[in-house]
């Protein structure tokens, strides 16, 4: 009877340690106006994650890009980002900067995402930069 427990145990903890290793990261998705009204604060730190081809097509006032698909997404980050100020990011619809979210949160960054992307921000008619 001891083993059975020590083997039910065993199971459990085990099955309760391959989940917690599935963790996306700690942010806070937002909606467009809440993602303005955030960003209206200066000590708030804004990072697009497309491609620069993308970016260059238009993007949020005073935002930096860092494309999260690159392989030195990470040490770019570490180098250009601080991680004493909270970080606003996004990307075309919200896929990619979740992604980013999920690895930047996880190295210690405050991570705000806009939910639905540069689409719904050009949608809601808020202001762009070329």
């Amino acid at each position: 009877m001891f083993k059975l427990n020590q083997l039910i145990v065993g199971i459990f903890l085990f099955l309760s340690s391959l989940f917690s290793c599935q963790q996306k990261g700690d942010f806070q998705s937002m909606n467009v106006e809440e993602f303005d009204s955030l960003i209206q604060n200066e000590d708030i730190q804004r990072l697009d994650v497309r491609t620069l081809a993308e970016y260059s097509e238009g993007h949020i006032t005073k935002t930096i890009n860092i494309n999260v698909m690159d392989d030195s997404f990470a040490s770019m980050t570490d180098s250009l980002l601080r991680k004493d100020k909270p970080v606003a990011v996004y990307c075309r619809s919200g896929n990619r900067s979740k992604k980013a979210a999920a690895i930047l949160s996880e190295k210690g960054y405050k991570i705000f995402e806009l939910d639905k992307g540069f689409n719904s921000w050009q949608e809601a008619g808020k202001e762009i930069e070329k």
